[in-house]
């Protein structure tokens, strides 16, 4: 079976997740999420990436994944935002638009488009594809959608789209701002989880702390990002 490395030991000394994991990344704002999520959704060789941008314009998110060595030809993204602005905006092959955050069945057909096209080898012209074809599907935020849609909608979204991943052997990386919602919001999100990855700014920095299936546990460690990759102390 395959498996997907994370760039986090504890994980990956057990040979990384199991197609169909589900990861949450809990954030309060400032505080790295965005990296944290982008780098455990980074495509590894022969992999691809789905993302769905509901806070950054996906020109920006590029730039973002470019200056962090991200390869793009293996990415794809959902913009959610631009078109708020600019109508006309076209798809083109890796950048699909919708009308806004709150457009989820936009965002279910686009990602449909996205995972057909990958699949189907039309997505770049590699010659080796595994198959089938590895792809991280990355949400950057949750947090924009709330603010549009109810939270029993967004779990109903969530359901299906991980089923999805399920289907077709894709983990899944969202990212949620902690500060935003209450408790309760936050635990229906996490029925749907197999990994949460909390990140807090503690006294000598920002720290990271794991909870999740295969035994995983991690209390609060400092961490940091040195050339794009994540460094956590010991």
């Amino acid at each position: 079976m395959y498996k997907y490395l994370t760039g986090i030991d504890l994980i990956d000394q057990k040979g990384g997740v199991n197609p169909g994991t589900n990861i949450l990344v809990l954030s309060p704002s400032f505080c790295g999420g965005e990296m944290v999520a982008s780098y455990l959704a980074r495509p590894r060789k022969k992999e691809y990436m789905i993302v769905i941008a509901t806070e950054t314009q996906s020109e920006d998110l590029i730039d973002f994944f470019s200056e962090n060595g991200f390869d793009t030809d293996y990415i794809g993204i959902i913009d959610a935002i631009t078109r708020t602005s600019f109508t006309t905006i076209e798809d083109t092959q890796k950048i699909k638009y919708v009308g806004s955050p709150s457009d989820l069945t936009g965002m279910d057909i686009k990602f449909s488009q996205l995972t057909e096209e990958i699949m189907k080898g039309d997505f770049t012209s590699d010659p080796d594809q595994l198959f089938p074809t590895p792809i991280r599907y990355c949400i950057l935020s949750l947090t924009s959608m709330l603010m549009f849609r109810k939270i029993d909608t967004i779990y109903q979204f969530l359901h299906v789209v991980t089923s999805k991943l399920k289907k077709i052997g894709s983990i899944g990386v969202f990212l949620l701002n902690s500060e935003s919602f209450d408790q309760k919001s936050m635990a229906i999100v996490k029925q749907l989880m197999n990994i949460v990855i909390e990140l807090r700014e503690g006294e000598n920095g920002k720290e990271i702390r794991l909870q999740g299936a295969m035994g995983l546990s991690m209390n609060w460690t400092p961490f940091s990002f040195e050339y794009g990759i994540m460094i956590i102390k010991k």
